[in-house]
C-alpha cells in the first residue's frame, strides 16, 4: 500500500481517471492534480495524439499508465481503475467511449456517485458535426473564430484570419473543470454525481459571447472609428483594403500602441473610466493644454447625446475623431521621451493601465512571472529542468504548495491501481429527489465586480441556481459603453443594487449584503481590496464562513512587482506576447481582437476557484479564498508554446497576419462559391485525401508542391462540395463560418430553456428585453448536466432595478430608503434610457 503525503489542496482524496487527448482533456485533468486531486492518466500504446513537449506540463502531478484497450487484459485493468475513482475524464467524438465498452451511462446505473465528463469537439445532440474529425481548427473555423477576428483584420482585407491559440480547448478546460467541481461539491450535499458534457464548439462560443449579441437599434454613439469606416466602404462599395498604418490612426488615443524611446511598442487601454484616462494625460504632462484647447468633461455622461453640452468628455469611449487625432498625435510625442519600462512604472504607480509589448519568451522568463509563481520549473524527465506556467487558479490557503507539482511519471497498472486504493471514496448518502435540481441552488452570490472577468464569473454561476446580488457605485465611475453594453451578456441572472459605499449608509448596505451571502466575488487589486475591509482578518468580522474570490490582472500566489498593477485583458495580451504574435513584429502588435478573449476565460477560472472553496468547505469546514487571474490564463490560452527548457530551438512559432495555416495540410483554400474552405489533416491523412473525389493523386505529389496542387483543386468546385467530401473520407475539414450566419441559423425566440437540447450552437431572441431593444445573445448551454439542472437566465435588468426590493429584504423600511435615494446614498438607476442614445 502506498501512503500519500501530508497536503493542504482542496481536492486531496479525489481520484481521477484521465483518458483525455490533445489538450483540453488532459487540461481539465491537470487542473484537478494541480489542486491536489490523485490522477491516473490512461495513455495508449504508442504515446499521445499530440506530439508536444507541452505534454509535459500536461500531465504533470499524474501517474501515466499505458493500457492496451484493445485487448481484454487491458479492458479488466482499466476497470480496474474505474472502480475506486471519482472522476472520469475523456475527450473524444461522441459514443467512442461505449463502443469501446466503457459506457458512462451505464457505469452511473450502478455507482450514481461518480462524476463522468466528456468533451467533445461538437455535441452529442449535433446530428450535422457529431461525427466530424473534431481538430482544434476545424472547430474554430466551424464557430466564427477566423472569420471573426475583429475589426482590424476586416478593415485590412484578411478574412479569414488563422490563429494558433487553441481558444476553443482553453475555454473548454475552464468551462469542463469547473462543472466538475461544481458536480463534487453538489455530491457533497445530495450524495450523487452527474453525467456531463462540455462539447468544445459550445464552449468556445461562450467565449465570444460579446462579439456574437446582437443588439437592434445599436445607438450610434458607441459605433467606432474603426466600425462606421466598415460601414463607409460596404456603403459605397468600397475594397477593404486599410494599410496597418492607416489602421492605427482609427483607433482611439485611449486603446492603442505607442512608440517609446528603447523602439518598444507601449500598448495603453484607459477608455471607458472617468478617472484613469484623466491620470493618463496629467503624467502625460498634456492635460492642461487639451484642456485650454476645449476637451472637456460632461458631469453625467449617462444622459443622452442630444442632452450634453459639449460634443466631447474625456473617459467616454470612443472619442469622436477630431478629439482622438488630437490627443493621438500628443501622446505619440511624449511617449518617445521614455523607454517603456519607465512608462511601465508610471503606468503601474500612477493607477492607470498600460504595458510594454513583450514576445511570450520575454514573458517565460520575466521577472514578475517568475517572482509570482506566474511561471514556475518543473523537473521533467524528458526535458529536465522545465518552466511551465504556473497554476491558473488556486486557494490562498494552499497555493504555495501548487508552485512545486510533481513532474508527470510513468507507472505500471499495480502502482497506478495501489495509488487509488490508497484513498477510500467516502460520499454522503444519497439524498432523495423528486426533480432536477441545480448544483448551486440555494448559494447567494455578491458581485462586486466590473467590466468583463469577474461579473461574467458570476452570471456563469448563476445558470446552476446560484442568486446573485451584483453592488455597483451610486454613480458609475466607468461609461456606459463599458457598463451597460458589457452587461447585457454578463448582467443575465443578476438583480443590481446601486449604493454609495464611500457613505456611512451605503457601506452600512454593503456590510448587510456580505453577512447575507456564501459567497463574495470582486475582480481587484489587493490594495482595493484592503480599503473596503475584505482583507482575511476584516472579512472574518463581518460573515467568517463568507467565500470571497478575487480576481486581477497580475496577481500570482506569490506578491511580485506588477502585483497591484491596474490592467484589463489588453494588457495581458500585450505583455504575454499574444499580440505580438498576432501581429507578427514588435513594430506592428495586433490585439487577438475577441472582446474578451482573455477575460472570459479567467472568469470561468474564477468560477472554478469558487467551486473549489465550496467543495473544502463542505468536506473539511474550512472556508478558502479562491484567487486567479488574467495573467494566470493566459499560460492556458498559449499552452502549446508556453514552455521553455536548455534544448528548447528557437521560439519561432506561427506568427503575423500572413500566417494562414501550419503547411499544405493545415491551412484555408480559396473555392470556386467565392469562399475558404479550411484544411485540417496530417500526414497519415494523406492516402484519405487521395481518394477524395478531385484530389486523386495527391499521394504522389512532392510536400513542396502540395499547396499548388491543392489550392488548384480547390477551386473547382463549391466549399459546401469540399466540406462534405472531406468529412465523408473523415478528413479534418470545414467552411469558415462566420458568427453572424451562425446566429442567424441557430436563433428562436427565447422559451425559457438553456439551450443544451440544441446541438453545437444556440441562441435566443428577446424581443421584450428590458432595454427595449430586441437582444439576440448565446444561451447558457455549453454545460450539459444529466442530474444537475441548467436554468435559463433572465434578460440583464436595467442598473438599479432591485435597489428597493434587495433594500427591504435587508430590513430597511420604505421612509428609510426614500430618504437615502433622495441623499445620494443608494440609487436605483443611472440613466432614464436602459441603452443611453
Amino acid at each position: 500500500m502506498t501512503t500519500h503525503a501530508s497536503t493542504e489542496l482542496p481536492l486531496d482524496g479525489v481520484k481521477v481517471i484521465d483518458f483525455g487527448q490533445y489538450i483540453a482533456g488532459p487540461a481539465v485533468a491537470m487542473v484537478l492534480a494541480d489542486f491536489g486531486a490523485t490522477v491516473i492518466r490512461v495513455e495508449i500504446p504508442g504515446g499521445p495524439l499530440w506530439e508536444s513537449p507541452a505534454n509535459a506540463t500536461l500531465n504533470r502531478n499524474k501517474k501515466i499508465v499505458t493500457l492496451d484497450l484493445k485487448t481484454d487484459e487491458g479492458m479488466d485493468q482499466v476497470r480496474q481503475l474505474i472502480a475506486e475513482a471519482d472522476i472520469l475524464v475523456e475527450s473524444f467524438r461522441p459514443g467512442t467511449m461505449a463502443r469501446m465498452g466503457l459506457d458512462f451511462a451505464e457505469m452511473r446505473k450502478t455507482r450514481p456517485e461518480l462524476i463522468t465528463l466528456s468533451i467533445p469537439g461538437f455535441a452529442s445532440n449535433d446530428e450535422l458535426r457529431r461525427e466530424w474529425r473534431a481538430y482544434e481548427s476545424v472547430i474554430a473555423a466551424s464557430s466564427g473564430v477566423f472569420t471573426d477576428m475583429g475589426l482590424n483584420r476586416v478593415l485590412m482585407g484578411i478574412n479569414p484570419s488563422f490563429s494558433p491559440l487553441p481558444l476553443a480547448s482553453a475555454y473548454g478546460t475552464m468551462l469542463a473543470a469547473s462543472s466538475v467541481v461544481l458536480a463534487l461539491q453538489s455530491r457533497e450535499r445530495t450524495g450523487y454525481g452527474d453525467q456531463i458534457e462540455v462539447p468544445l464548439a459550445s464552449a468556445v462560443m461562450e467565449g465570444l459571447s460579446y462579439n456574437s449579441i446582437k443588439i437592434d437599434d445599436y445607438p450610434d454613439r458607441y459605433k467606432t472609428q474603426r466600425e462606421l469606416e466598415i460601414e463607409r466602404r460596404r456603403i459605397e462599395g468600397l475594397p477593404m483594403n486599410v494599410s496597418y498604418d492607416e489602421l492605427q490612426e482609427l483607433l482611439d488615443p485611449f486603446y492603442r500602441s505607442y512608440k517609446c524611446k528603447d523602439g518598444r511598442m507601449f500598448y495603453v487601454v484607459c477608455p471607458s473610466h472617468k478617472d484613469h484616462a484623466k491620470r493618463c494625460l496629467k503624467k502625460l504632462g498634456i492635460y492642461d493644454e487639451l484642456v485650454e484647447e476645449g476637451l472637456t468633461e460632461e458631469e453625467d455622461t449617462y444622459l443622452p447625446m442630444s442632452e450634453w453640452k459639449n460634443d466631447v468628455s474625456l473617459g467616454v469611449y470612443p472619442l469622436p475623431k477630431e478629439w482622438a487625432d488630437k490627443i493621438a498625435e500628443r501622446m505619440k510625442e511624449v511617449f518617445l521621451t521614455r523607454t517603456s519600462k519607465e512608462w511601465e512604472r508610471i503606468f503601474g504607480r500612477g493607477k492607470f493601465p498600460g504595458a510594454p509589448q513583450r514576445w511570450l519568451q520575454e514573458w517565460i522568463h520575466d521577472d514578475h512571472a517568475e517572482t509570482a509563481g506566474l511561471m514556475i520549473e518543473v523537473e521533467d524527465p524528458e526535458f529536465g529542468t522545465m518552466t511551465q506556467p504556473g497554476p491558473m487558479v488556486w486557494l490562498e490557503e494552499s497555493g504555495e504548495e501548487m508552485l512545486e507539482p510533481r513532474a508527470r511519471e510513468w507507472v505500471d497498472f499495480d502502482t497506478a491501481l495501489a495509488s487509488l486504493r490508497d484513498r477510500p471514496t467516502v460520499v454522503p448518502d444519497p439524498v432523495p429527489e423528486d426533480e432536477k435540481t441545480g448544483w448551486l441552488d440555494g448559494v447567494r452570490i455578491l458581485d462586486l465586480c466590473n467590466v468583463i472577468a469577474g461579473p461574467h464569473s458570476v452570471a456563469y454561476l448563476a445558470r446552476f441556481g446560484a442568486e446573485v446580488i451584483k453592488l455597483d457605485p451610486a454613480k458609475p465611475f466607468y461609461d456606459c459603453w463599458n457598463t451597460v453594453i458589457f452587461s447585457m451578456t454578463h448582467g443575465s441572472g443578476k438583480r443590481s443594487v446601486l449604493a454609495d459605499m464611500k457613505s456611512p449608509e451605503g457601506r452600512e448596505v454593503f456590510e448587510k449584503l456580505v453577512k447575507s451571502v456564501d459567497v463574495i466575488v470582486w475582480n481587484a487589486t489587493d490594495a482595493q481590496v484592503q480599503s473596503v475591509g475584505l482583507d482575511r482578518d476584516n472579512l472574518a468580522k463581518l460573515n467568517p464562513d463568507a467565500i470571497f474570490c478575487k480576481m486581477d490582472c497580475f496577481g500570482g500566489v506569490r506578491r511580485g512587482p506588477r502585483s497591484n498593477y491596474l490592467g484589463y485583458d489588453d494588457l495581458v495580451q500585450a505583455t504575454t506576447g499574444i499580440m505580438l504574435r498576432f501581429g507578427g513584429s514588435m513594430e506592428m502588435p495586433e490585439e487577438h481582437a475577441h472582446v474578451g478573449t482573455i477575460d472570459v476565460m479567467c472568469g470561468f477560472g474564477g468560477s472554478l476557484g469558487v467551486a473549489t472553496a465550496l467543495y473544502q468547505k463542505l468536506k473539511t469546514g474550512r472556508v478558502g479564498r479562491p484567487r486567479t487571474s488574467l495573467a494566470a490564463l493566459s499560460g492556458l490560452a498559449q499552452i502549446p508554446y508556453c514552455y521553455d527548457y536548455e534544448r528548447r530551438g528557437l521560439f519561432d512559432e506561427p506568427a503575423g497576419r500572413e500566417f494562414n495555416g501550419y503547411d499544405a495540410l493545415t491551412r484555408f483554400y480559396y473555392t470556386s462559391s467565392d469562399r475558404f474552405i479550411l484544411l485540417s489533416a496530417y500526414e497519415h491523412d494523406v492516402p484519405k485525401l487521395a481518394s477524395v473525389e478531385g484530389l486523386e493523386g495527391f499521394e504522389d505529389v512532392a510536400p513542396e508542391d502540395r499547396d499548388a496542387f491543392l489550392a488548384n483543386a480547390f477551386y473547382q468546385a463549391r466549399a459546401s462540395d469540399w466540406a462534405e467530401r472531406l468529412q465523408a473520407a473523415d478528413v479534418g475539414g470545414t467552411i469558415c463560418e462566420n458568427i453572424e450566419s451562425l446566429r442567424y441559423y441557430n436563433s428562436r425566440p427565447a422559451d425559457g430553456t438553456p439551450g443544451i437540447d440544441r446541438g453545437s450552437y444556440s441562441f435566443s431572441v428577446h424581443e421584450d428585453h428590458p432595454s427595449g431593444h430586441t437582444v439576440t445573445q448565446l444561451d447558457p448551454f455549453a454545460i450539459r448536466p444529466v442530474r444537475g439542472k441548467v436554468y435559463a437566465l433572465a434578460p440583464t435588468e436595467k442598473f438599479g432595478a432591485s435597489t428597493r426590493a434587495v433594500m427591504q429584504e435587508l430590513g430597511y423600511p420604505n421612509e428609510k430608503i426614500d430618504q437615502m435615494l433622495q441623499s445620494g446614498f443608494i440609487s436605483e438607476s443611472w440613466s432614464k434610457e436602459f441603452l443611453p442614445s
